[in-house]
């Protein structure tokens, strides 16, 4: 599912839309048949909360960018389903019977949703799959360069690993859900980098993405492949990598081995200060929460040359071809670039990272 339209061509269409005031238009020309006023109500369905995510970035990001987009009169509709894919489904029923204009669904598991898919598409609501590509016939498609993401983790592990031949070093993954199309594509992404440069001694798909799961895969791994054996760890999410590194800690072993993530959570930031984690990687969630909100209102307000302004990727899901998205791009956090991301962009400020246990790394990584 990796795009199909390059983004050269999609940058430059949309800065010219934005440069004539498209993407920002309310009806002045947006489209020719706009279908809703700013009396919108969009439907947000997000998947969990072991990833803290969800409820301090994406709802807060999403609920303010629909108010913004119309004039406060729209608002957002939230549940979470803590990664139970039938409360979901309820969740999503319970959407379609309040007859809520669109929704945005993160699917806690893509296949097991697209019969709500269908039922909210024959009541006339549009699905935007956000963050996770849910199957079934959605609308549109808001998420990162999946595979992307687990090329940046591995290279960075590799890196971490120093020159040299690696063959016959040993590292452990713990991948992410079996339900969740994303973390098949951080796999496959980190595999393409890493089959025939080190030996994957042990591999986790890990249910529902749980840190405590990710700690009896990575105690087992300990026990099979021994403490002193194991030279590094690709761990799909921050979650987990925290999960990881409890094992480790637990297992006695002092000097760690690199260990990855995803989300630049607060803890994993400071961990990474600590050198407890090598990396995470740092996906803008304001650039994706506040695209899903404009493709929402864009959708139900029937502004459709801003709609398509917005979606210049495709996709491919197992049920629908050529779906219309938008990927947006990642890059790897270390301690080194902590500053130029997550503070830069306003994700952390500096005095909630750098609390008094972490004030010595602070000053050395230059945060003030």
């Amino acid at each position: 599912m990796r795009r199909i339209a390059i983004s050269v061509v999609a940058s430059t269409m949309t800065l010219s839309l934005a440069g004539c005031g498209v993407l920002d238009a309310t009806g002045d020309g947006a489209s020719a048949s706009p279908t809703k006023g700013d009396d919108v109500t969009v439907g947000l369905l997000l998947p969990e909360k072991a990833n803290t995510r969800y409820d301090k970035f994406d709802f807060p990001i999403i609920k303010s960018k629909v108010a913004e987009l119309t004039h406060k009169k729209g608002r957002v509709e939230y549940l979470n389903a803590d990664a139970d894919a039938a409360r979901q489904a309820g969740q999503m029923q319970q959407m379609i019977d309040d007859h809520v204009d669109v929704i945005l669904l993160d699917a806690v598991d893509s296949h097991a949703i697209a019969g709500q898919v269908k039922k909210a598409k024959a009541a006339g609501i549009p699905v935007i799959a956000y963050d996770r590509l849910a199957e079934g016939p959605i609308d549109a498609y808001i998420s990162f360069d999946n595979e992307l993401v687990g090329e940046v983790q591995a290279r960075s592990l590799l890196e971490a690993m120093g020159s040299g031949d690696h063959t016959s070093a040993k590292i452990v993954m713990v991948n992410g859900s079996p339900t969740d199309p994303n973390a098949k594509q951080f796999k496959q992404g980190a595999l393409s980098e890493l089959n025939g440069k080190v030996t994957i001694a042990k591999s986790y798909d890990t249910k529902d993405w749980k840190p405590e799961n990710a700690t009896a895969e990575m105690t087992e791994a300990i026990g099979q492949i021994g403490k002193a054996n194991i030279a590094g760890v690709y761990a799909a999410n921050d979650g987990m990598a925290g999960g990881v590194l409890k094992a480790l800690q637990a297992a006695g072993v002092t000097s760690l081995p690199p260990i990855t993530g995803q989300d630049a959570e607060l803890d994993a930031v400071q961990r990474i200060l600590a050198g407890e984690q090598y990396m995470s990687v740092y996906k803008s969630y304001p650039d994706e929460a506040q695209t899903a909100a404009q493709l929402a209102v864009a959708k139900v307000q029937g502004k459709d040359i801003q709609f398509d302004a917005l979606t210049q990727d495709r996709v491919n899901s197992p049920t629908n071809k050529d779906i219309a998205a938008k990927l947006v791009q990642v890059s790897a956090l270390t301690k080194s670039k902590i500053k130029g991301t997550v503070v830069a962009d306003g994700i952390y400020p500096v005095d909630v990272i750098c609390t008094p246990k972490y004030k010595t790394a602070c000053a050395e990584a230059g945060l003030k």
